[in-house]
């Protein structure tokens, strides 16, 4: 919506602490959606910072880039972090597949891969408390699975170095929207094979236990995630230091002290959709009539929306605009949340039989007369986020 970094901006200023913020994030998918352009998500975040009288530094990410095109577009626009996204280069039948099919998956990569490939067969690599061994199942599977994607993201890492010249930028290389996990194994040869191609990154986001879904908190086993991401971390620092990004990472409260405490502070949380729920707590308690015709259209449009997400409300679930009686409290029902989630390009872009959009409108007119309602909505909010991962 480009009105939430003040309500941001405030959150950090509340909690202190060494964290270093982000305030211009959006996903070329989320631009695409809201229709909104780089510039725009720049310009806006920006005026919250010059608004709120922000002095110190922050980030402005330019989220899963898939094309070279994505990274002239945000580039041009004055981002300097870059999140890499290679998903489509992953081949997850590497998950699944036998030894024979695993050797004819990884013999249709590059011959270069392959022969670099044959210097971790059978090694054994220490990461302080993990320790991983490379026998041929092991290394062909990470092969097979992440090699292409490895290769995108070393094409894609070249044309922003020639892109940006003699600007400094900052990247990570995302890839957490996976059918499968990523292995230790897994991570470590991602991490050896973009060191070995010249590739510089300072986080990496890698596909955790358990599921990371829109705006709710960790589904999962938290003691199984915090063995998980202690090995990934221990990774991090074997062939880095470089940070372990949390994508979707907003609303994740059970899971914030484990992922601070083992990876030591070098973390990088995501968070973006829970600001848009914010914004929809708000309404809700404005101008509850827009809010129930917003919630009965997003019932509408879940099953098609959803599908590029990863995502499990049912529409069953949730409850019917006619059997609400306190529109704010929805906003903490699972698959209420989830479906308003994940719909936000549709309300947002939704037209009526004139052509004119039938939600938008009214709703950013209600979020700017009643600005201060939404910021103090949104600290509250984020302090709740920020709080475990603050250190003094």
């Amino acid at each position: 919506l480009g009105l939430a970094t003040p309500g941001h901006v405030r959150a950090i200023r509340a909690v202190g602490g060494e964290i270093a913020p982000i305030f211009a994030q959006q996903s070329i998918r989320e631009m695409t959606r809201t229709g909104r352009t780089p510039q725009q998500v720049m310009d806006d975040a920006t005026w919250g910072i010059f608004r709120e009288g922000w002095q110190g530094g922050f980030g402005a990410d330019a989220d899963h880039l898939k094309t070279p095109e994505d990274i002239d577009a945000c580039l041009a626009a004055g981002f300097t972090f870059f999140t890499i996204d290679p998903g489509a280069f992953v081949d997850d039948r590497a998950a699944s597949t036998d030894l024979s099919g695993l050797r004819e998956l990884a013999g249709k990569l590059p011959a270069e891969l392959q022969l670099h490939a044959n210097g971790l067969l059978n090694k054994t690599i220490r990461c302080q408390d993990t320790l991983l061994v490379f026998d041929e199942v092991t290394l062909l599977r990470a092969m097979a699975k992440y090699g292409h994607a490895i290769r995108h993201v070393a094409a894609m890492y070249r044309h922003l170095t020639e892109a940006a010249g003699a600007e400094s930028f900052e990247l990570e290389v995302s890839v957490d929207e996976t059918a499968q996990p990523t292995s230790h194994a897994e991570h470590a040869y991602i991490a050896s094979e973009l060191k070995r191609l010249g590739v510089h990154w300072v986080s990496l986001a890698p596909r955790y236990v358990g599921d990371f879904e829109k705006g709710v908190d960790y589904i999962g086993d938290p003691a199984a995630f915090e063995r998980d991401i202690a090995g990934h971390a221990a990774i991090a620092r074997h062939f880095g230091p470089y940070k372990l990004s949390l994508h979707s990472g907003s609303d994740k409260f059970s899971i914030y002290p484990a992922a601070m405490r083992q990876t030591q502070g070098l973390v990088h949380l995501k968070t973006a959709g829970t600001s848009y729920l914010e914004a929809l707590r708000t309404i809700a308690a404005l101008d509850a009539e827009l809010f129930c015709e917003i919630y009965g259209f997003a019932r509408e449009r879940y099953e098609t929306d959803r599908t590029s997400y990863h995502v499990s409300a049912q529409l069953a679930r949730a409850p019917l605009p006619t059997d609400v009686r306190d529109w704010p409290g929805i906003l903490e029902q699972f698959d209420a949340r989830e479906i308003l989630h994940v719909t936000f390009g549709s309300v947002l872009k939704e037209q009526t039989s004139a052509g004119k959009l039938r939600f938008y409108d009214r709703l950013m007119e209600l979020l700017q007369t009643h600005s201060e309602a939404y910021a103090l909505n949104l600290e509250r909010h984020f302090v709740r986020h920020l709080k475990p991962f603050t250190t003094n």
